[in-house]
């Protein structure tokens, strides 16, 4: 069966040999491997001890004048369950509508994110449309995003049923207006957020390596970019995959591209310039929408990858401190601290409104909110079919719908 799913920082004195050593440990479990679908290899790199430093403790003060740290909390139980299901949201897309594919159990419905020191409100899709209304918002990314963008609509439809108005030839990126507020939402497929040459079919086998330019952002959403007063954007997993890496139209490296005599440059270095080119681009603008960065997202594959006979069979979160993730995850989000506090600093006196809807660690607690096997529907009906499990996005409704939970109150409380 092929799966389709297109669906402190280290030291600086020592941050270039533990950049080396994770490359060299990276790019030797890739050998053979074709990253046609964004999941990382995540089982196969050995875990560390502690989580890397968050940099970005964010002071928020609700509606009810709690101050705590949004991003810093545990899962606790939700006896009332979620906020919709799959037969009163029609806008859950297949791999992700784990209750009508078959998932037997139930109990991750059942729980809600709770800060440290505040309660975090649920989702008010009333207040959220009224709030924003004239308001144009986009959610620019990868299939992630994409999870994130059905998560968010569910939730709004419970106020307003969206027209879709838009969509690509392969429904990647497409528009609703919520007609009764004047209000749209937007999801633009640009998984690299750099442009990007990819060369794979529609069952996401790749024909050649992708060419990443790494100066170059993808026009397919900064063509866009003074059309939404608020833009969602993430991006990462892509990253991941084999590429050629070019910068003013030279060659200068790659990732993974062994026979071809070119430098390995390894995926951080592309994602930090990518990350660098997105920053720059938002503070050289005249153009002021919020911008809010979500960060990376990890999996949870065990005894294996996805196309290794990975599995995700948990069936409660993790407590905190049980988990800390694998050593892709702390590259990437230590890549995304760093750049964003940068760019934070230097936008802070410029008017632009910057925000990092920091997911990773109530994301990482979430083993139990993956599709897993139920990616496809009632995968175990037909025993001569080899099942693949999906641990890398989420089920619908699931932990996802607490980041719009943060989004809201980051949003309504600026």
């Amino acid at each position: 069966m092929v799966m389709r799913l297109d669906w402190e920082p280290w030291p600086t004195a020592n941050r270039k040999s533990n950049q080396i050593l994770v490359k060299l440990f990276v790019s030797a479990l890739l050998m053979g491997v074709s990253f046609r679908l964004f999941f990382p290899r995540s089982s196969a790199i050995p875990s560390v001890s502690e989580a890397p430093a968050v940099a970005n403790k964010v002071a928020y003060v609700n509606a009810t004048n709690e101050k705590c740290d949004l991003f810093a909390g545990e899962w606790i139980a939700n006896p009332s369950g979620p906020p919709y299901t799959n037969e009163s949201c029609h806008f859950i897309e297949s791999p992700q509508n784990c209750m009508k594919n078959g998932r037997p159990d139930k109990g991750y419905l059942y729980w809600r994110w709770k800060p440290h020191g505040c309660n975090l409100l649920p989702f008010d899709a009333e207040k959220f449309l009224e709030a924003l209304r004239d308001k144009a918002w986009a959610l620019i990314g990868d299939s992630i995003l994409r999870n994130h963008a059905q998560s968010l609509i569910c939730l709004l439809s419970k106020a307003e049923e969206p027209v879709e108005v838009y969509h690509d030839k392969e429904f990647k990126s497409r528009r609703w207006h919520f007609p009764s507020h004047n209000f749209s939402l937007s999801l633009v497929w640009a998984p690299f957020l750099i442009k990007a040459e990819i060369f794979e079919n529609d069952n996401g086998e790749s024909k050649s390596e992708i060419q990443l330019h790494l100066d170059i952002l993808d026009c397919k959403w900064t063509g866009s970019y003074r059309d939404f007063d608020y833009i969602v954007i993430s991006a990462g997993q892509w990253f991941l995959k084999t590429a050629i890496y070019w910068e003013k139209d030279n060659i200068v490296g790659c990732h993974y591209c062994p026979g071809k005599n070119l430098t390995e440059l390894g995926f951080d270095y592309a994602y930090r310039k990518s990350l660098r080119n997105l920053y720059h681009f938002v503070a050289a603008s005249d153009h002021k929408p919020m911008v809010i960065y979500r960060t990376w997202t990890p999996d949870h594959f065990e005894n294996g990858e996805w196309f290794s006979g990975g599995t995700c069979n948990r069936t409660k979160p993790y407590i905190v401190g049980e988990y800390s993730g694998r050593d892709v995850d702390h590259v990437m989000r230590s890549i995304e601290l760093e750049e964003f506090e940068k760019a934070k600093a230097n936008v802070s006196k410029d008017g632009i409104r910057l925000k990092l809807l920091d997911t990773y660690n109530l994301s990482s607690l979430r083993p139990d909110g993956h599709p897993g096997p139920y990616r496809n529907f009632h995968p175990f009906q037909n025993k001569n079919v080899a099942v693949q499990n999906d641990c890398l996005h989420w089920c619908l409704p699931g932990p996802v719908d607490a980041w719009n939970d943060l989004l809201m109150e980051m949003v309504l409380h600026d």
